[in-house]
């Protein structure tokens, strides 16, 4: 059990130090599809937020399909995760002011009064993740030691998967 909750602490370290995410929906023809998005919780209990317009594709998309993945990433860091789970359109005027933030008005800016503004919640169910080496001498070592050994688990990244 400490081992999860240990896995699960490394999940809401590396989502908070996240620079970007894309969120990946199905559409009607299932395909998959993905969009940058701005996280707007910086404290992951295991749900995600966005903000997004009622009439947008990935919110019809969401309707139909509520499985979605949400992939996000600090380059400079070396450190990934994925999470995957259920979707919902969600409009709540005080949850929307609590999360809401000044740069969100580049793309709402009528601020919470834009119309067609809504939340996406997505609640995560697994979540996985890498976290290589800081040390980008200490990668090259590692990416060469896994070539020469044909084995690429020699690279130095930590990789699991994770309930939450």
């Amino acid at each position: 059990m400490a081992g999860n909750q240990d896995d699960r602490g490394k999940v809401i370290e590396l989502i908070g130090r996240a620079e970007s995410a894309m969120l990946t929906t199905m559409t009607a023809d299932g395909d998959h599809v993905s969009r940058p998005m701005a996280v707007q919780e910086a404290e992951f209990d295991g749900d995600l937020w966005f903000f997004t317009y009622d009439d947008s594709d990935k919110v019809q998309q969401i309707s139909a399909h509520p499985r979605v993945n949400v992939s996000l990433s600090n380059d400079k860091k070396s450190e990934w995760t994925s999470i995957a789970g259920t979707a919902e359109v969600v409009h709540d005027r005080a949850k929307a002011e609590e999360l809401w933030a000044k740069p969100l008005e580049t793309w709402f800016p009528d601020g919470l009064d834009t119309p067609g503004l809504c939340l996406l919640k997505v609640h995560g169910e697994t979540a996985e993740y890498w976290d290589a080496a800081t040390s980008k001498a200490r990668q090259l070592l590692g990416m060469v030691k896994a070539i020469r050994n044909d084995d690429p688990d020699e690279f130095p990244a930590e990789n699991r998967t994770v309930d939450l």
